[in-house]
């Protein structure tokens, strides 16, 4: 099938070529003869009701030394994209939400986003997990000092996050009779004035924190444990974490089962589920990584999994 596809990412440049998830999923839609074009988001605008862009050819190479080659750029209706991938990473802030408002009319306009820019917004990748309660961990979202320090008196070893974290940044342990809760607390919530998430913390992270992918609703059947570095509480690899690909579990297979209905319902085509032990902790929407080690393990081929899904989503947008 000859299709268009669009990406929205940070530089291409400065990307790690060795473990970008963009860059597979970019191959791989190479792989079976679409043509691509880049932007970065700054390159989307809005022209009375029309998404446009600031595009660039884009060729891409399994190659560390030379991994991309850009044409000069055109400008274009971003409807006229078969798909656009939106794959820029958090922070989630207002940028980020004004990009998501062009990609909508983008889609209005003829064009398949992935994943679907209202679900971006509404789906919070920590608040999204606590709308299926009996996969998580207990926990609390409060900007009360009084109510983070009486569930950290309850459970005694709790997990300290802000909501718009990634890479595992501002995540603290505290123990019992930890002294640095006060302190800590201050600091996440502004002095009371910023939510912040408290979960039981969950021993089993010494197993690893699972990135589990799933591609339209369906698990790969690997995932990879993240496993915290000596001395860390954390698993993400940004913070030292090593990683290693692993089969699902039954509980896995399970967790998935619960909210695939609601990812499929809301247009998010490539997600990853965070799974520590037994608990969902964390459902990511907005660029889901892990891909090229995963598919380096087990030869998963995760980027035509996802390529797939959307040939068979056109075809049945183009028949209804």
């Amino acid at each position: 099938m000859s299709l268009t596809l669009g990406v929205v990412m940070d530089p291409i440049a400065n990307i790690t070529y060795y473990k970008d998830t963009t860059l597979a999923l970019l191959l791989a839609a190479q792989e079976r003869g679409w043509k691509l074009v880049y932007m970065e988001p700054e390159d989307l605008y809005l022209e009375r009701e029309t998404a446009r862009g600031r595009t660039r050819s884009l060729k891409v190479y399994d190659d560390a030394e030379h991994w991309y080659e850009l044409e000069p750029p055109s400008d274009i209706a971003l409807g006229e994209l078969d798909v656009i991938l939106m794959r820029k990473d958090p922070p989630f802030d207002t940028n980020y939400i004004y990009s998501t408002y062009i990609l909508e009319a983008a889609e209005r306009q003829g064009a398949l986003v992935a994943n679907n820019p209202r679900s971006l917004r509404d789906c919070n990748e920590k608040m999204f997990a606590t709308q299926f309660p009996q996969c998580c961990p207990p926990m609390i979202v409060s900007a009360h000092m009084d109510q983070l320090k009486n569930f950290h008196k309850e459970h005694r070893d709790v997990i300290f996050k802000p909501l718009d974290g990634m890479g595992g940044s501002s995540i603290f342990r505290c123990k019992q009779d930890d002294p640095n809760v006060g302190v800590i607390l201050e600091t996440l919530t502004g002095h009371g004035k910023q939510l912040t998430m408290a979960q039981k913390f969950i021993p089993e992270i010494s197993n690893g924190d699972k990135r589990i992918l799933v591609v339209a609703g369906e698990p790969v059947p690997y995932a990879l444990a993240r496993i915290p570095a000596e001395g860390e509480t954390r698993g993400n690899l940004a913070a030292g974490g090593r990683g290693v690909a692993q089969p699902l579990t039954e509980r896995d297979y399970w967790i998935v089962a619960q909210v695939s209905e609601q990812l499929q319902a809301r247009g998010l085509y490539f997600v990853g589920l965070d799974v520590i032990g037994d608990y969902l902790t964390e459902i990511n929407v907005t660029s889901p990584t892990c891909v090229r080690e995963i598919d380096k393990a087990y030869d998963t081929r995760i980027g035509e999994r996802l390529m797939l899904a959307l040939e068979a989503e056109l075809k049945r947008r183009k028949q209804s």
